[in-house]
């Protein structure tokens, strides 16, 4: 890879500048001229705070050096010769300064005098500027963003396998306010611009990886397929449970709609069913219920056990003794058990409690 050093002021930087994406629009952000693809396919969308925004002018303003950017010189486009590989933050950071989008220290880049905009507009800024392949560009992007806001395993694939479908799903799962956080919101973790939807959307489709289903449809010209799957995957939730409650925000959707989504359920026992798990006091884990409702493992709900209190209590009334096998052990050598099991409306309570040899309670647990 050939990497040469250039200093570019801010006045040529924002020459030209358009933020197609402002007004919803599909046709990215542009600068220098017109020459420089400030937001590639696989980068990221605006993700800095207000304090990160102005800790860039700030800098500017005071003269300080920013740290150095890198762009990648295209080989196979000559309308838009250059894209940013790393520094998108700081130039959006600019550019939307000096076209007057937010205000520093109360005041917006026209109020300023004319010589305080020159002293801005004339800022040199340090840009490496990149030669080579596109494995060779992706893998550096990969490398020097370590350093800078970190990206997240998605943002990475995104990188990696650049192209139309990456686009296409981007458009779905990846804007502020994209359908798939219109429709799907309040059941998934994360936010769209980290692309933590489209890692989850992803994730549910596919039976291999995320890597090797992005390589199999990367040159696909839309997501339709993926869309469509996870439309349907929202619209089973929908019409399965009758009442939505805040545990069924980061649940494993995909698996259980590609488990259980052709097979018939009563909604009412399933609310029903549901309603009582989340009044039992023994069942910790409320995510897992959506989980138990179809399998049936109590794993899934992580059932309270007893604590050490209880244990030595129970030990020492029964003297020490197994009341299975009738031998004396060790409270180290037992385990505490259910005399009526939780699946039988046993309760975690002391006189439900039998401590148990670990043989007896594996031969109990195994019956």
């Amino acid at each position: 890879m050939k990497i040469e050093l250039q200093k570019i002021t801010i006045r040529e930087l924002t020459d030209g500048y358009i933020d197609g994406y402002q007004d919803g629009g599909e046709n990215g952000i542009v600068g220098y001229g017109g020459k420089l693809d400030i937001r590639p396919p696989y980068q990221r969308e605006f993700i800095y705070k207000d304090k990160q925004r102005e800790a860039v002018i700030t800098t500017v303003k005071q003269g300080f050096p920013l740290n150095v950017m890198y762009w990648a010189k295209r080989e196979d486009n000559d309308a838009i010769p250059y894209e940013i590989i790393d520094g998108q933050q700081r130039t959006i950071s600019i550019c939307q300064y000096v076209n007057g989008d937010f205000s520093h220290d109360l005041f917006y880049f026209n109020n300023l005098t004319k010589e305080e905009q020159d002293k801005i507009l004339d800022y040199e800024l340090m840009i490496y500027i990149c030669s080579g392949t596109d494995r060779e560009k992706l893998q550096w992007f990969k490398t020097i963003n370590i350093a800078g806001e970190q990206l997240t395993e998605q943002e990475l694939r995104n990188a990696v396998y650049a192209g139309s479908w990456v686009t296409d799903a981007k458009r779905y799962f990846s804007k502020t306010g994209c359908a798939a956080y219109r429709i799907a919101n309040r059941y998934l973790l994360g936010t769209c611009i980290r692309q933590d939807y489209l890692q989850t959307a992803i994730g549910w489709i596919t039976d291999t990886s995320i890597e090797q289903y992005m390589a199999q449809h990367q040159h696909d010209q839309n997501a339709n397929q993926l869309w469509l799957y996870f439309k349907s995957v929202i619209e089973w939730i929908d019409s399965t449970f009758v009442k939505y409650r805040k545990e069924m925000k980061g649940v494993n959707w995909g698996d259980l709609y590609n488990n259980y989504h052709t097979e018939f359920f009563d909604t009412a026992k399933l609310e029903k069913d549901i309603n009582r798990l989340m009044s039992d006091s023994d069942v910790t884990n409320k995510k897992g219920i959506y989980q138990y409702v179809f399998d049936h493992k109590e794993k899934n709900l992580n059932i309270r056990t007893f604590d050490d209190n209880t244990k030595r209590s129970v030990y020492e009334k029964q003297l020490g003794v197994c009341p299975i096998c009738g031998e004396y052990f060790d409270i180290s050598q037992m385990e505490a058990d259910h005399i009526v099991a939780w699946s039988k409306g046993g309760r975690t309570t002391q006189d439900n409690c039998q401590m148990l040899c670990k043989e007896c309670n594996l031969k109990k647990s195994n019956k």
